[in-house]
């Protein structure tokens, strides 16, 4: 079920698109974590005194935990497994590593409508169409966060989750954002209680059939955020 009306998800969405434009940058190789992490310190510094231009960063990172501002320490079931990061992003543990998609968002929504809820929400929809442009239904769910798929084959009710939506708003500037799952090892999944939910698993667009290179995804992540956000920098 989605956990907006439509009339409201669209009054969402409509304040966050502007038309100057965004740079965009995609890292080739797995990013250091905590080499992230200060860039988009940096970064956000910057675009708060607008020394730089609102950024969309494409990366991925080499195997590692990171844990939210509600993390449950009992959730990090394996801890010696990877790396574990505090962050400040909302949201409890996740991981991150190579096939994992991730979009770092670096918005200034004091150009947005200063709403926090309709960025969260964009960011959303973004990976719902993108899924959609890949030929997979998902959608938002009223009791817990993220992107879901419906998984009737592995019995009734059962859903995965594909895709992980974290994010931090310090004086209206956005960081972190998305990560989509496209080809992952799924059993890195089983070191953490992913999101702190036990009742439903994870997934990937490969494990879905779906396309899952990088090229494919970036392409539909870029065109849904245009549609969305507003240009990006080509």
């Amino acid at each position: 079920m989605n956990r907006q009306p439509r009339n409201t998800l669209a009054s969402c969405i409509g304040k966050l698109r502007t038309s100057r434009p965004v740079r965009l940058m995609v890292s080739d190789h797995p990013v250091d974590y905590e080499e992230a992490r200060q860039r988009m310190r940096q970064l956000s510094a910057e675009i708060l005194s607008g020394e730089s231009p609102e950024t969309v960063w494409l990366l991925e990172h080499p195997p590692l935990y990171t844990a939210g501002t509600s993390a449950r320490e009992n959730d990090l079931l394996d801890p010696q497994r990877f790396p574990v990061y505090r962050t400040g992003r909302g949201g409890q543990y996740t991981y991150h590593g190579p096939g994992q998609r991730i979009m770092y968002v670096m918005l200034d929504l004091r150009r947005r409508g200063r709403d926090v809820r309709a960025f969260v929400t964009g960011l959303e929809q973004l990976v719902i169409d993108t899924l959609a442009d890949l030929g997979i239904h998902a959608g938002r769910r009223e009791d817990r966060v993220g992107v879901w798929v419906n998984r009737p084959d592995k019995g009734a009710g059962m859903e995965d989750k594909i895709a992980a939506i974290g994010v931090r708003v310090s004086r209206w500037i956005t960081r972190h954002g998305i990560a989509i799952n496209a080809y992952p090892d799924l059993e890195h999944f089983s070191g953490i209680v992913p999101c702190g939910i036990t009742t439903h698993g994870v997934t990937s667009l490969q494990e879905l059939g779906a396309p899952y290179d990088y090229a494919t995804l970036d392409a539909a992540l870029r065109e849904n955020f245009e549609r969305i956000f507003g240009p990006l920098e080509r």
